[in-house]
Formats: structure tokens, sequence, C-alpha cells
């Protein structure tokens, strides 16, 4: 092919691509600036609505990345590219991606529900999947809780929306339970009152709604009495354990008898004939 041929066939290709490559080029970058501004005002109209700031920088970047590959297709379409296989093999490609990561797509909803309607928060001490601890992190496929020996537990967030989770955190004041048995040989009325005089004796506990002392169970070696009273619930754990303590105390000083199980043994002699 003489030069003067190939000059012409360059002209012609530049004539025909140039303009649309130029085109393409402005189009790029004019999207570039769009998705930004897209992404800045999504980001502000999540932070007025109160979304966490991890869902807000996942959210962001997730639509971030569907708009950049809109505008490939779209550039590469304007160039002349066919773009019909391209997308059709996205489409494959995300569907076996999908179902190969149906777990972690599962996880992540739950941490999208997690995050929105925020059934716990960073601190709260919660219970979920028979594991309790206090809320270290809130991730978006996890929650990592550290227990109150100090272990770190990660749970799957799918796990835990589509479980039951309770919240101790919520409330800033609990009802504390206790049960304490006497001997059936014991009085029931001095034990009462050792008890209220014990509970009217700490100040943590609250006197509204009254503290409950009544007998709960007629038990096979016991008279137990159910107690129950209020009060702030970083001091549940306080009032439990020290009421432990000051009841056998006090109990003791008394003179009333706190059964424990007991097992008689019957002996019998056969002889024979």
């Amino acid at each position: 092919m003489e030069f003067g041929t190939l000059a012409q066939v360059g002209l012609n290709l530049a004539i025909t691509y140039v303009p649309k490559l130029l085109l393409a080029v402005v189009t790029f970058i004019i999207g570039l600036w769009i998705i930004r501004f897209i992404t800045r005002v999504l980001e502000k109209g999540m932070t007025r609505t109160g979304i966490d700031v991890s869902l807000q920088r996942f959210f962001g970047s997730m639509v971030a990345v569907l708009l950049k590959v809109l505008l490939l297709i779209s550039v590469a379409s304007m160039i002349g590219i066919a773009t019909t296989s391209f997308v059709a093999i996205l489409g494959a490609a995300g569907l076996a991606v999908g179902l190969a990561l149906q777990g972690s797509l599962a996880n992540f909803a739950g941490g999208v529900l997690v995050l929105m309607f925020k059934p716990y928060k960073l601190g709260d001490f919660i219970q979920a999947q028979d594991v309790s601890g206090s809320v270290k992190e809130i991730q978006v496929f996890n929650t990592v809780l550290t227990t109150p020996d100090n272990k770190t537990v990660i749970i799957p967030n799918g796990a835990i929306s589509n479980g039951i989770i309770t919240n101790y955190s919520t409330q800033n004041r609990r009802r504390v339970d206790m049960t304490f048995g006497i001997g059936y040989s014991d009085d029931i009325t001095k034990a009462k009152s050792v008890l209220n005089k014990l509970i009217a004796a700490d100040e943590r506990i609250f006197a509204e709604p009254a503290p409950q002392v009544v007998v709960s169970e007629l038990a096979d070696s016991s008279v137990n009495f159910a107690v129950r009273v209020w009060s702030k619930s970083s001091d549940y754990w306080g009032i439990y354990f020290d009421m432990q303590e000051k009841v056998k105390l006090t109990f003791d000083e008394e003179s009333i008898s706190i059964p424990f199980p007991q097992q008689d043994v019957h002996v019998y002699n056969q002889t024979g004939n």
C-alpha cells in the first residue's frame, strides 16, 4: 500500500474517531465530577438523617463504584466499542459472586439493619447468640463484643439480626431478683423483717418502686423468699453480691438457718434363716 493511501486511511480514521475520543474524554471528566458531587450530596443527606458513619462510607463507596462502572460503559459505547457482551459478562459475574457470597451478603444485610435501627450502640452490654458482653465495634459484617472476663467475641450480623437481642444498657434502672431460703422450723416473720432491714439499709436500692419480700415457694427442704428490689443498672451486680453475703451473715447472727440439701440413708439388717 502506498504512503498516500496510508495517509488517507489515517486521516479518515482520525476524522472518524478523534472527535469521538475527545467527546469521550470530556464526558469521562465531567462524569467523574458529577459522581463526586452526587456522593457528597448523598453523604450529607445520610449525615442529616443520623445514619451511622461506617454505613455512610459503605453506601457512598458502593454508589460511587456503580456510577463509575456505568460511566465507563457509556464512554466505551461513545468510542464505538460494543458493550453488549461486556454488560452480559458483568451480569454473569455479579450473579456468580452473589451465589458464592450468600453468607457474607446475609451478614451485610444484617449489618445494615443493625446500623440503621440501632438495637444497640457502642458500649452497651448485650446478650446475643448465647454470648454476653460489651459492644466494642459495630462493623458492616460483624459485631465485636468484649465479655466480662475480657474475651473478644466476633458475632456475624446476620445471626444477630435474626436472633433475640437483650440489651441491658437501654434502661437506667433494673430490678434485682434474689431468692433466699430458711428452714421450716424458723420464724417466717422474723426472717422477713431481717430482709426488709437489710434492704432499707442499702442506699443504692430505690424506695420506689417499693421493694418486695414475699414467700415464693414451700420447697422440699426450705421456705423460699423472693426478694425484688430496684436500683440503677450500674448497681445491679454490686447489690446482688452484697446481699448474698449480708443475708448469710445476718441470718447466722439471728440464728435463722439456711437449709442445704441432705439425704437420709436407712440401713436394714436382714438375716437369713
